[in-house]
């Protein structure tokens, strides 16, 4: 994609349909002297408790009522493609500022964001654009720390001196379905890897669309190990923590995604590739209450910015020292600009 306490809500949508309306909000981008927005909706295709990036947005949306006493509430729609719409509706029925996670209703979304330019919708994680160009997109360089978890990999899987490292130069990756933002992750990931050594092999797996089923994810983590896979990357949301289990099973070694999983098996994951939603969301509504936020704009969050990153604290250390420094040695690199990191180009990464 991805443990955070929150509060879900779970009133059905049709009460959000019935509730009152959201009060009045400025137009977008409008003085600061206005009041900022006092109700917010997180709106999700998928579902809480993945550990990962669902969770991440939902420790930022309870950031703000802690911090600013807004109003809040998160409409998860369980990858229901019949709750898209109504949800939409339901959120703007409730809301002045609607974050949203769109994956499988992007048109929707843009319809629905036309029809209401007093709304503020922040789309998270692709870029959506509407004929009204006021919808704006968090934008995630996952590329960035997705290149170092294949270095750390790599490093990982041609030191035999780490216990069960097999002689084989072959790290895994499971992707919950082979979509841009996935690919964009094994994309670098490989690339990562071969940085090390041209060649270590990184064998492939897609769950198909089955984000939420860690049994899934565990029984293609196992498929990866038994090819002598070292390590292996789940970018897979609640269906990765299976991957974790399996690292565990196997006595060998995982990749957390979207938050810092390493102490959910500890001893078995060796670093996280986090990419924190939470602290966007926090960024952007700061903007609309000091006046600076830019309807139709697309912000980019990666090393420099703090919104991706590859981290190994843990309670149980792996890594060696020596993988440790030179992680540390390319982020500061990327975040100079000395290392420039390939972008993911649309090619076919599940070959």
């Amino acid at each position: 994609m991805m443990s955070r306490r929150f509060i879900a809500i779970f009133l059905p949508i049709l009460v959000l349909l019935a509730g009152c309306a959201a009060t009045p909000v400025s137009q977008p981008g409008a003085s600061s002297e206005a009041a900022p927005p006092k109700r917010i909706v997180y709106l999700i295709n998928g579902a809480l408790g993945d550990n990962a990036f669902y969770d991440s947005g939902q420790a930022g949306i309870d950031a703000l009522a802690a911090e600013y006493g807004v109003e809040t509430r998160t409409i998860e729609a369980n990858f229901d493609a019949g709750k898209y719409e109504p949800s939409l509706q339901a959120a703007v029925n409730y809301a002045d500022v609607i974050f949203v996670i769109s994956y499988g209703f992007e048109d929707q979304l843009k319809a629905i964001a036309d029809r209401n330019p007093n709304k503020i919708f922040v789309n998270i994680d692709t870029v959506v654009q509407n004929d009204a160009n006021t919808i704006t997109s968090v934008d995630f360089i996952e590329e960035e720390s997705a290149y170092l978890a294949g270095v750390a990999a790599g490093m990982l899987t041609t030191d035999t001196s780490v216990p069960n490292i097999n002689p084989d130069k072959i790290v895994g990756v499971v992707g919950g379905d082979v979509d841009p933002v996935v690919n964009a992750f094994i994309y670098a990931y490989e690339k990562g890897a071969q940085s090390v050594d041209p060649e270590i092999r990184v064998e492939k797996k897609s769950l198909g669309g089955a984000w939420d089923d860690a049994a899934k994810g565990k029984q293609a983590a196992l498929q990866l190990y038994d090819q002598k896979a070292d390590v292996v990357f789940q970018v897979a949301a609640a269906a990765g923590i299976g991957v974790l289990q399996a690292a565990r099973e196997r006595g060998l070694y995982a990749i957390g995604v979207d938050t810092n999983q390493n102490d959910l098996e500890p001893g078995f994951v060796v670093a996280s590739d986090i990419k924190d939603v939470g602290r966007a969301i926090q960024d952007v509504y700061k903007s609309i209450v000091d006046g600076s936020y830019q309807p139709g704009a697309v912000l980019e969050y990666g090393l420099a910015s703090g919104g991706v990153d590859l981290v190994t604290e843990a309670q149980v250390k792996v890594l060696p020292d020596a993988i440790e420094a030179k992680i540390a040695e390319l982020r500061q690199q990327i975040i100079d600009g000395t290392l420039k990191i390939d972008l993911y180009d649309g090619r076919d990464v599940w070959q």
